[in-house]
């Protein structure tokens, strides 16, 4: 079915357009696009990660900006959708982090945002999405996280005053 609506469409899209939005669709998406992630932490120091849907790994909340969305917006919508969290405080922005090689899906540049939580007021929004959210004390954090996102984390972790340009 879908096979079919695909060739009504092209039919009625005149190949000169077609051409066009091709041509811009592939500059478009062969673009970084730009996303933000929490090192949201508790008043007593535990750490919130995500676990994610489609690998099973845990990570740091946050995801991409939306068109005419705010860096703050972004954070504010993905911790609540992806932990049920509200009301972040914010602490300090440690870093943008952009190598291509983070993500597989598509090459994000990556603003890393240090922010204080309460804890988890409800479950995440798409639970094929997220399957939790958990809090974890410094010793629980796991080796690894979702799209190499450990050396985000560190910076809170290492207790540094610098921001990162990677």
């Amino acid at each position: 079915m879908r096979t079919t609506l695909a060739r009504v469409i092209l039919r009625w899209f005149p190949k000169a357009a077609y051409g066009i939005v091709h041509e811009m669709t592939r500059h478009l998406l062969r673009r970084p696009v730009v996303g933000v992630s929490a090192v949201a932490r508790t008043s007593d120091g535990r750490f919130l990660l995500i676990r994610r849907g489609d690998t099973g790994t845990w990570g740091l909340p946050g995801g991409t900006l939306e068109w005419g969305e705010t860096m703050r917006t972004a954070l504010e919508r993905e911790l609540e959708e992806e932990a049920g969290v509200v009301a972040p405080t914010y602490v300090r922005v440690l870093g943008v982090w952009s190598d291509p090689s983070r993500d597989l899906r598509f090459h994000a540049v990556t603003v890393g945002v240090e922010c204080r939580i309460e804890p988890p007021v409800k479950a995440p929004n798409n639970p094929l999405e997220i399957r939790e959210a958990r809090l974890f004390n410094d010793a629980e954090l796991p080796r690894e996280l979702a799209f190499g996102a450990e050396d985000i984390l560190a910076v809170v972790r290492a207790g540094h005053d610098i921001t990162v340009l990677e």
